[in-house]
């Protein structure tokens, strides 16, 4: 496996950028690596495909894909491994036909570059796709050895997951998405809880600051059994996640 750390000025949008590109051809990974790095991203190039299922992948934020490769190809790398990334998947292929394309999408592939390529067009699309991920904001976020999963909806401490309901969970998310910034009782109410069909919450001021309360208790006590406690009490205030 080689792998290039290119240094530069980036723009806003990939803010250093990493990126990993799979391919069974050491001229095609070099190619991309040369063009890759040279636009300031920090490239890991693999020729063996195997080699990404035993890989920690948390911190890629794009992978260029190979379809057509030895031992595992794209399309079952790509099977094995799409539940531990959410970042965008792009695949390269000769693959002519639409069935592969639809196959390559229907698998939670986010583009398809039919070889050959220009150099350019694949520059444009790592860029585009960066910047959506960038607008969007980190499907996956980290607090040291807590891990919140925006797209699985979890938070894992140490890889545990916190088994948390779906209104703890999205009452941590917002905390989470905002860390620092501190939230009164209806303020997360009326963002997290005010649109469910609650019929242990009335939309009183009292009740629903009761309601946030008790969510806010039982995600911190199972947060505490693993180990952390991410969530502070600001006094006449509200809540907010400790960064």
């Amino acid at each position: 496996m080689a792998d290039a750390h290119a240094e530069g000025s980036l723009g806003d949008d990939r803010h250093r950028a990493s990126i990993l590109v799979v391919d069974d051809d050491p001229r095609i990974t070099t190619l991309l690596m040369a063009a890759l790095s040279k636009d300031g991203y920090a490239v890991t190039a693999v020729n063996d495909s195997r080699e990404v299922v035993r890989m920690d992948l948390f911190s890629v934020d794009l992978i260029l894909c190979d379809v057509m490769m030895p031992h595992l190809d794209g399309f079952a790398l790509l099977t094995s491994i799409r539940e531990r990334v959410s970042c965008p998947i792009i695949f390269l292929t000769a693959k002519t036909d639409e069935d592969s394309a639809v196959l390559a999408y229907g698998l939670g592939a986010d583009d398809y570059i039919r070889k050959p390529f220009g150099i350019a067009e694949l520059r444009a699309k790592v860029r585009a796709r960066l910047s959506q991920g960038s607008r969007r904001g980190r499907p996956l976020l980290r607090f040291g050895s807590l891990d919140m999963d925006l797209q699985a909806r979890q938070i894992r401490v140490d890889g545990r997951n916190a088994n948390l309901t779906d209104a703890e969970y999205r009452i941590c998310a917002l905390l989470a998405e905002h860390p620092g910034r501190a939230y009164a009782p209806m303020q997360i109410w009326e963002a997290c809880l005010a649109a469910e069909d609650d019929p242990a919450a009335e939309d009183t001021d009292s009740d629903a600051t009761a309601a946030v309360r008790v969510h806010l208790s039982n995600a911190r006590r199972k947060l505490k059994a693993l180990g952390v406690d991410p969530i502070r009490t600001i006094w006449s205030v509200g809540y907010q996640w400790a960064a």
